[in-house]
């Protein structure tokens, strides 16, 4: 069974189009038309039923397209970790991460690109602790900066530090002239949120069960960026990460700290645990290791 026929099965199936799978595969119609028959010819069967409006799998095609779709998977990830044992100082570096390191990673990138000057280096959001997940172990990633606490046996998740998640609010609101301000004075004012299934939200709604008081959620959001902007309009008030703050001009909005210890989160570094790593990136992951260590 031919490996690349399996490849040109999957895009029929996932695109249930001859025509866009021939496009996206870069290879003519005929040509993708007599792989997927040499294919059905060595399984014995029909794998795609075929009528003048469109194409679908038969039993047998779904049945194939489950079973082949964890085995190319594991192709792609073991053409990936065969690259990566050439780099030892070469190649890319694909680090996750949450809003609010901003402050401190490009520190530490200006360090590690001194010492690796060739190494490509490529950033990219993520946020929910799924995408943390899927994000390892489907190779998008090598390592990731997240405050979501990752309990899976196979990855490796080390604790970076704590950061205080403070309350925005606009100048204009009345809660912005007080001293002291506690949970509970929140309870009835429009509140932004992150949505569902990100730490954040988690954290926050812990402390105001803790204060035995429901928020009045108006917005829900995945960017800070997005909260405040609704902040800046007066459109409600939200906690998000101080870290994030800094370095950001904000006029119109007034920062305030409500005492609760319940009010932090914790940053973690995290990586898959058998993933093979080129020298040049674990370098990298105990580079942000060091950073912390030394700020203790």
């Amino acid at each position: 069974m031919n490996i690349k026929h399996l490849y040109y099965f999957v895009t029929v199936a996932e695109q249930l189009s001859y025509s866009k799978a021939a496009e996206k595969l870069h290879i003519t119609q005929p040509s993708l038309s007599t792989a997927i028959k040499n294919l059905e010819r060595i399984v014995d069967s029909p794998l795609f039923e075929r009528n003048t409006r469109k194409i679908s799998l038969t039993d047998a095609g779904a049945i194939l397209y489950k079973k082949t779709m964890p085995l190319l998977s594991q192709l792609d990830i073991l053409e990936k970790e065969m690259k990566e044992v050439k780099e030892l100082g070469n190649g890319e570096l694909v680090i996750g991460m949450i809003e609010s390191v901003k402050h401190w990673l490009p520190e530490v990138i200006r360090e590690y690109c001194n010492c690796f000057p060739t190494m490509r280096v490529k950033l990219i959001e993520v946020l929910s602790k799924q995408d943390v997940i899927d994000s390892l172990r489907k190779y998008d990633t090598h390592i990731i900066i997240t405050n979501q606490f990752i309990n899976e046996a196979d990855i490796e998740s080390v604790s970076l530090y704590e950061e205080n998640l403070v309350l925005l609010i606009h100048q204009d609101h009345p809660l912005s002239q007080r001293d002291e301000l506690s949970i509970k004075e929140l309870e009835n004012e429009p509140f932004i949120i992150s949505t569902e299934g990100f730490q954040t939200r988690d954290d926050i709604l812990k402390v105001f069960e803790y204060e035995q008081v429901s928020p009045s959620i108006k917005f829900e959001i995945e960017r800070f960026e997005t909260a405040l902007t609704l902040v800046r309009e007066n459109l409600g008030l939200t906690l998000i990460p101080e870290n994030y703050l800094v370095r950001q001009n904000e006029p119109s909005i007034v920062c305030k700290k409500i005492p609760s210890s319940l009010l932090q989160r914790t940053v973690y570094v995290t990586r898959l645990k058998n993933r093979y790593l080129s020298p040049a990136i674990n370098a990298f992951f105990q580079r942000i290791i060091g950073y912390y260590v030394q700020k203790l």
